[in-house]
């Protein structure tokens, strides 16, 4: 069994782009489906900082500050909505290969420089991933909030964007595990966003999207998560979208 963890989240930004479902089902496992909003599946990247990190339990003095970075997409499983990661960079070696081991999550181990700028409220964050073997990632921007805090509405394109409490993930034996996560409602705002190089799509072996995308800054929440569990309600069936 995982131990679950605690940690805060910090100075995220929710980019986020439109694109076909069919794209994004054709790089899922068998027992997920495409979750759509707007008539369009959702690739995200999600740029922040872990702090605090540690197991639940502990006291926050003891835990480590982690930025990371991440794709990912919306997904249902059996009707269960939540969030797949294509990958996850972080600069923490140990905290990559823990969260490979322990929580079969695509962890690659990343150099990062992040830096919130409080004058200007900006924060600039780049990434170069380091992982042996795999591709190269390399990500630039500075964001920060553009206008009034809000609260995501039910239904609303910003709640689907944001407000997920449970993660998926395939082990190596094919089963689905999830993990469910807890936190207060986001606080968003709009962000004004500049990136400057961004190759986590090509990567993982999807074109750049030629759509517009939808940025949201969030200052953080506090978060714990349940430990990781095995799916088992997933049964064989055909997931394919049908027309």
């Amino acid at each position: 069994m995982v131990v679950p963890l605690a940690f805060g989240w910090r100075h995220l930004l929710f980019a986020n782009w439109p694109v076909d479902a069919d794209l994004l089902d054709a790089h899922l496992p068998n027992a997920l489906s495409v979750q759509e909003y707007d008539g369009a599946g959702w690739l995200s990247v999600v740029p922040f900082v872990n702090v605090e990190t540690r197991p639940r339990g502990l006291p926050a003095r003891l835990g480590v500050r982690l930025p990371e970075l991440n794709l990912r997409t919306y997904v249902t499983c059996d009707g269960e909505p939540g969030v797949y990661f294509f990958s996850l960079d972080a600069h923490g070696l140990s905290a990559v290969l823990g969260a490979r081991l322990l929580h079969r999550l695509p962890y690659y181990y990343a150099r990062m420089r992040c830096r919130w700028d409080g004058r200007r409220r900006r924060m600039e964050f780049t990434s170069r991933r380091l992982h042996p073997g795999d591709r190269p990632v390399r990500f630039e921007a500075s964001y920060g909030p553009a206008g009034e805090p809000f609260t995501a509405d039910p239904g609303s394109r910003a709640e689907f964007l944001t407000e997920r409490r449970r993660l998926y993930t395939q082990a190596a034996d094919g089963t689905v595990r999830y993990t469910d996560v807890e936190h207060e409602p986001w606080t968003l705002r709009p962000a004004e966003v500049s990136i400057a190089e961004n190759t986590l799509f090509e990567a993982n072996a999807f074109d750049h999207p030629e759509t517009d995308p939808v940025f949201y800054y969030s200052p953080g929440v506090d978060v714990v998560t349940t430990r990781s569990k095995r799916w088992d309600r997933t049964s064989p069936r055909d997931r394919r979208r049908r027309p």
